[in-house]
């Protein structure tokens, strides 16, 4: 991890876990789990949203009330709309993806659910997802959120990574193994 990345990782977490703490006072974490979501749909969806929070081309006085407007017009929680107030006023803006892939984590930590990175090579159907689902669930016990990444170089299989647990059963990976026995033999 870059030094840069760990610094913004533990500005994000600081500010999630001030944010999650007053919602959770408030008794506010349904506002707060909306108003994530849709943080993260607008990044998702805007490019001039990501160029605001990255760009030091832009005041603090002009990102701050442009982060006001937005959060008005997104009709944000009070809470969410003071931290964003708060990040702008310190040029904090840009570790807002690591802010909300934080308190992603929380809000699921909060309803008892644990997130599967699951990595396929072909899109998983519904009715396997919910097999894949199931199955985790019994061996870790708690809800399973499947995040879901297509990638066709694993060639078939799956890998799962439930917290610092990984099973990778891809044939990239045993093709790998076997071309590294076969080395060790000649």
């Amino acid at each position: 991890m870059s030094e840069t990345a760990g610094i913004s990782t533990g500005i994000a977490q600081r500010y999630a876990t001030a944010v999650f703490d007053l919602a959770k006072e408030g008794k506010a974490i349904k506002a707060l789990e909306a108003d994530v979501a849709a943080l993260d749909a607008a990044m998702t969806e805007s490019a001039d949203l990501r160029t605001l929070l990255t760009s030091p081309l832009y005041s603090r006085d002009e990102q701050a009330s442009a982060i006001a407007a937005i959060a008005k017009k997104m009709k944000l929680s009070d809470t969410t709309s003071n931290l964003l107030s708060l990040m702008a006023a310190k040029r904090r803006l840009f570790v807002m993806p690591q802010l909300l892939a934080v308190l992603q984590e929380r809000l699921a930590e909060e309803r008892g659910e644990v997130t599967a990175e699951v990595t396929t090579a072909k899109a998983l159907t519904k009715a396997q997802a919910d097999k894949l689902a199931k199955t985790l669930k019994a061996q870790v016990g708690k809800t399973i959120t499947i995040k879901e990444t297509v990638d066709a170089s694993i060639i078939g299989g799956l890998i799962v990574k439930v917290g610092s647990k990984m099973i990778d059963t891809s044939i990239a990976s045993k093709l790998n193994a076997l071309q590294n026995k076969m080395k060790e033999v000649g």
